[in-house]
């Protein structure tokens, strides 16, 4: 297959950029020597076969998008947002350390119960715990969520490791984010609006309509990168 390597140079671009990863962290995690990916990005070695099924296999990523730029980049439930389990409804056992620790903060909010102001979101007074686990990004914050708008995805009490984005503009289509509104604050799909200048929030409950907003309502927006599925069972 003959490939375009302008368009997949500018893919694996946009997924490096996401994953907020170097060249060499992103390297690293596909495999590969970091002079190597150096050159595919830059246009000094062809793209491949064996580099496409790579980062395919690596990354749980759509082949057909990365070689196309159809369908989406990963599916609703795969590796962009990988789910965790945590036991009797706490963050504790092998996964929790206390505070002062290594590991990912765990803020003691709701973000879709009712606005917190931005600036008083992730303060260290909100901070209850930290969770150390090899595959959460450390640039996360885990934050709880209340609500059956995007169940069984995610249900009414998990917990969401986000990350902050620096760009609005740059949105993964298809996928979980935290959105602010001046309003509210929601957990939904974003989705590829007809008019460039709206998305769509779509929930994975079908009891829930799709909402249509302007891009420039958007405040903040937080990426989805671990969803973490409380237990009570036990």
């Amino acid at each position: 297959m003959t490939y375009n390597n302008n368009d997949i140079i500018s893919r694996l671009r946009y997924i490096i950029d996401e994953m907020n990863m170097t060249q060499s962290e992103f390297a690293m995690h596909i495999g590969i020597d970091s002079s190597n990916l150096s050159k595919y990005l830059n246009g000094k070695l062809a793209i491949n076969e064996s580099l496409i099924n790579r980062i395919v296999v690596n990354l749980g990523l759509s082949k057909t998008w990365l070689e196309t730029g159809n369908d989406l980049p990963y599916s609703k439930q795969q590796s962009m947002t990988p789910s965790r389990t945590v036991v009797n409804g706490r963050i504790s056992n092998e996964q929790a350390n206390k505070p002062g620790v290594e590991g990912i903060p765990v803020y003691d909010i709701d973000v879709t119960a009712g606005m917190i102001p931005r600036d008083r979101m992730f303060v260290n007074e909100n901070i209850i715990g930290y969770i150390d686990l090899p595959t959460m990004s450390q640039d996360c914050r885990i934050i709880r969520v209340s609500g059956d708008s995007m169940a069984p995805v995610i249900r009414s009490g998990d917990m969401l490791a986000v990350r902050e984005l620096s760009n609005t503009q740059n949105i993964f289509w298809g996928q979980i984010y935290v959105v602010l509104l001046d309003d509210y604050c929601m957990v939904k799909y974003v989705r590829r609006h007809d008019d460039p200048d709206k998305v769509i929030l779509r929930s994975e409950n079908p009891e829930y309509d799709d909402i249509e907003i302007n891009r420039t309502d958007i405040r903040e927006m937080m990426f989805v990168q671990n969803i973490i599925h409380i237990d009570t069972r036990m």
